[in-house]
């Protein structure tokens, strides 16, 4: 169960934690940005996109980059497709979470583990906009030219024991998430990056049915 957990962490996950962000500044309007980022996210109802994810061990000296599909649809389904340079699969459908990976298949229910449901809930949180509203976090926004930074540091212990904190980087343009940045206790570090968004575009249920 312990490295299923694991599995899910590096799916979702970040950086070095760091108290200031080169080329960024408090949100000079925190309300403003509030409203705006929770009227986006109210209006997208689909993500489609590519995604890079980068992920740095503390023990190797070259980074692990993975490229895959991603796509998103409200409410609760939420679908990761690596292509390269392995083969893995993870469905979100609401309180399920189902895992492929070569030719090994699992499926938990996040009911029965209250982990589950704060991992499962995050990931949720961060794409579909609703991550201020995480009773389990503490809340910071930061402003550059072009995008704002949203740190979640972590209050629940479980949480703790796992995260330093968790950045979703948002574009002014449109409030979407450019990327999801996690800080790991064990000083590994991974950032997803979206690539070519699609915005409501029409997602079929089947993509993110679990048997």
């Amino acid at each position: 169960m312990r490295s299923v957990v694991f599995m899910l962490i590096l799916a979702i996950a970040g950086l070095h934690v760091s108290a200031q962000y080169a080329g960024y500044k408090p949100v000079a309007d925190l309300a403003r940005f509030k409203q705006e980022f929770k009227t986006a996210a109210g209006t997208t109802q689909t993500i489609k996109s590519d995604f890079i994810q980068e992920k740095n061990l503390t023990v190797l000296e070259e980074k692990i980059v993975s490229k895959g599909k991603f796509w998103f649809k409200k409410t609760d389904l939420v679908r990761m497709e690596y292509s390269t340079p392995f083969q893995y699969l993870m469905i979100i459908n609401k309180s399920k979470v189902y895992i492929k990976d070569g030719q090994k298949e699992n499926t938990i229910s996040t009911k029965s583990n209250k982990l589950f449901q704060q991992i499962n809930k995050i990931t949720v949180d961060c794409v579909q906009g609703t991550a201020l509203d995480n009773p389990d976090f503490k809340v910071r926004v930061f402003e550059s030219g072009q995008a704002y930074l949203v740190e979640l540091s972590p209050v629940t212990k479980s949480l703790k024991d796992f995260f330093r904190n968790i950045n979703i980087i948002v574009s002014r343009k449109d409030y979407s998430v450019n990327k999801i940045e996690m800080y790991e206790q064990s000083g590994d570090n991974t950032v997803i990056s979206f690539l070519n968004k699609e915005l409501n575009a029409n997602i079929p249920d089947a993509l993110f049915a679990i048997k």
